[in-house]
């Protein structure tokens, strides 16, 4: 097995929580940055079409006070793009509203089931598409 391959051997459930691995995609997709543009709402849009790809804001953590350096980009889509009224509608394909519901909130891990309740989908349908041999927008099991 080559480096930065692991392989779970336990095979993932309706209870396994899944999450974006923005680093898997980050080393599968070279467009990803340009993927993630496009969802941007009109506002950001406009804000951000002269930013670095690798641009880097100040974020301050609302709990801790901590200041942090985040990826200007993935900060606006989760803390505002993602929270706009029709970033998720009924036709919305499901691969693509579970990576939007992701982004809405926060990327935080969520189980199939969880999922299902969010998006309308069977939860089932939604285990089997994100274990399978492909990997959809770096949609993946969270790693122990």
């Amino acid at each position: 097995m080559s480096e930065g391959k692991r392989y779970s051997l336990i095979k993932p459930t309706l209870q396994t929580p899944f999450h974006i691995d923005f680093n898997w995609w980050q080393q599968h997709d070279s467009n990803w940055r340009v993927y993630l543009q496009s969802y941007l709402c009109e506002e950001c849009s406009e804000s951000y079409k002269d930013f670095d790809e690798k641009t880097l804001i100040d974020w301050v953590d609302p709990d801790t006070g901590e200041v942090q350096r985040v990826d200007g980009l993935l900060h606006a889509l989760i803390t505002h793009c993602a929270n706009q009224p029709g970033f998720i509608t009924d036709h919305t394909t499901m691969v693509d509203s579970v990576f939007r519901y992701f982004l809405a909130n926060g990327n935080t891990p969520l189980t199939p089931v969880e999922l299902a309740e969010g998006i309308g989908k069977p939860a089932n349908t939604i285990l089997r598409t994100f274990t399978g041999s492909k990997v959809f927008k770096g949609i993946r099991p969270v790693s122990s």
